[in-house]
């Protein structure tokens, strides 16, 4: 039996069920999970978004909003309903509020934990049940170098994105007497339109300059950036490794290498003079 035989075997008749696959890294890996022959359940807040890719006969494009349980119960049952089954779940969807924590209204800290914790974990509870019954499944949850680095003005997403990655450390050794695995995918800088439509920005007077400076930053270098392709093969490669391996770090080795081996005041200057530059406090 030849390797590319095995392949075959072994994706046939898969299911993966993304959150957030209208754009970026969701949308780019829907792709890549159907060009290598899985069943996709690319679910989304507005379906008529997806474009001419999810008209493929083994994809659906449920609609789900992470902060509403009713449309996540909903694209479960459909998603089984139509194949049968689950083999992963991607945890993607989300967004970063950043600005100053002193001008975070208790609204907008409320929304950002609702997005990118609460909604993941209402996710896992509504599929928990399908993977018992299966006796097997995988869960990619994904994070980003910011569940394990802090970076100016970003304290509320960063504080989601830790969240995320405890609860992903804890949770893994529930379900493994279920034979349930769990991943992190924690990728760097990537070139979407993340940058653009997903962050919302908190206001706060005295810290406008710092503001200012950190949109130039992140906007500057967003072109330069690799795109979410290769994000997405790694989502797929986690989603297939039957190890007991669990971070992922596409595009983001660098930045945790350097911020393991710098002394802490070194990383700390480094990032502030690519972050904020000479600024002081008025």
């Amino acid at each position: 039996m030849t390797s590319k035989t095995l392949e075959v075997i072994s994706r046939m008749d898969k299911t993966v069920l993304i959150t957030g696959s209208s754009s970026g890294i969701g949308e780019a890996t829907a792709k890549y999970f159907l060009q290598k022959g899985w069943n996709v359940s690319a679910t989304m807040r507005s379906p008529q978004k997806a474009g001419d890719w999810s008209k493929a006969k083994n994809v659906i494009c449920p609609r789900l909003d992470v902060t509403l349980p009713e449309t996540i119960e909903s694209a479960v049952l459909e998603t089984v309903e139509r194949f049968g089954q689950i083999d992963a779940l991607v945890n993607n969807a989300g967004y970063a509020l950043m600005g100053a924590i002193e001008g975070v209204t208790p609204e907008q800290l409320e929304r950002q934990f609702q997005t990118n914790v609460f909604g993941l974990v209402t996710t896992i509870q509504t599929v928990l049940p399908v993977f018992r019954r299966q006796r097997r499944g995988t869960i990619i949850n994904v994070t980003s170098i910011g569940g394990r680095l802090a970076f100016p003005l970003t304290s509320s997403y960063h504080a989601t994105k830790w969240a995320v990655e405890g609860l992903s450390e804890s949770l893994r050794y529930e379900l493994r007497p279920f034979n349930i695995q769990v991943k992190i995918i924690e990728p760097g800088g990537i070139r979407t339109n993340f940058i653009n439509h997903g962050v919302t920005w908190a206001s706060h007077p005295s810290y406008a300059d710092q503001v200012e400076q950190v949109r130039n930053v992140t906007e500057n270098i967003n072109d330069s950036l690799p795109g979410p392709e290769g994000v997405a093969k790694t989502i797929y490669r986690a989603a297939n490794d039957r190890s007991e391996r669990l971070r992922y770090s596409p595009h983001g080795e660098a930045y945790l290498l350097m911020h393991a081996i710098l002394p802490d005041s070194l990383w700390r200057s480094l990032v502030t003079r690519i972050m904020l530059g000479s600024q002081k406090a008025k």
